[in-house]
């Protein structure tokens, strides 16, 4: 009997001092809890973005040459007048939501096109002619409205771009006009704006809770026949 009645005292203080221990391994458990995760995207979040550029003309120019220029027939793109240009832009979003947001973005690229001259009459020996590089600056600025959907609290979220605005520095024009007092000259065009529309999408993802890289691709659509080009972007996005 001695022996079970100290069986039974050891066994209730191991009991009591196991139930004094979960209680206070539960404390530190509260003590230690993980905090909820950061995501990477937020609501009314001001994102600033820079970026290289490189576009391409929506219409071939390789075939371009003095017959066009002499006939009036410009087959190729009328706006580029270039098969690809190389530049850069800066673009500011604001998100209301972390799924919308409108913004404003501007870009500006080189474009090099061949520029015809002609002078006298078509006969042999009684004319000039040349052509030559015309580089010049192309650019825009458009009002954008960007769709995006991050992928829960990671860093990737794919997003949908649009926007409407405006174009300028290229389409000019080189005309064979009678000159005065006999033969002819070429008048060389200037600079027309048009208006255009963007379409497109890309992903970005978020180094940081305040910083991305941002990959995209839009078509560009530029009043007027033979103009649109497409457009890739690369470059970083800052988040505030």
């Amino acid at each position: 009997m001695n022996k079970i009645t100290v069986g039974l005292v050891v066994f209730s203080s191991a009991v009591s001092f196991a139930l004094a221990g979960t209680e206070y391994t539960g404390k530190e458990m509260k003590q230690t809890a993980v905090q909820p995760q950061e995501c990477f995207y937020a609501d009314q979040e001001l994102d600033v973005s820079l970026w290289g550029t490189y576009i391409f003309a929506g219409t071939d120019q390789g075939h371009i040459g003095a017959p066009n220029f002499f006939f009036g027939d410009p087959l190729g793109d009328r706006y580029l007048q270039a098969d690809h240009a190389w530049g850069g832009g800066i673009d500011a979003k604001y998100f209301w939501h972390k799924y919308f947001g409108f913004g404003i973005e501007g870009f500006a690229v080189d474009a090099k096109r061949t520029e015809f001259d002609f002078t006298g009459l078509p006969n042999a020996g009684e004319f000039t002619f040349t052509k030559t590089d015309d580089r010049r600056v192309i650019g825009g600025v458009l009002g954008t409205i960007t769709i995006r959907y991050p992928i829960g609290c990671s860093r990737f979220a794919p997003y949908g771009i649009a926007g409407v605005g405006g174009i300028f520095g290229g389409g000019e024009r080189d005309t064979i006009v009678p000159a005065t007092g006999g033969g002819f000259v070429t008048e060389h065009g200037g600079t027309q704006s048009k208006v255009m529309g963007q379409f497109g999408g890309g992903v970005e993802v978020r180094i940081t809770r305040h910083s991305g890289w941002i990959n995209d691709f839009s078509w560009n659509v530029v009043d007027g026949p033979k103009n649109n080009f497409g457009m890739v972007r690369s470059g970083l996005n800052f988040a505030f």
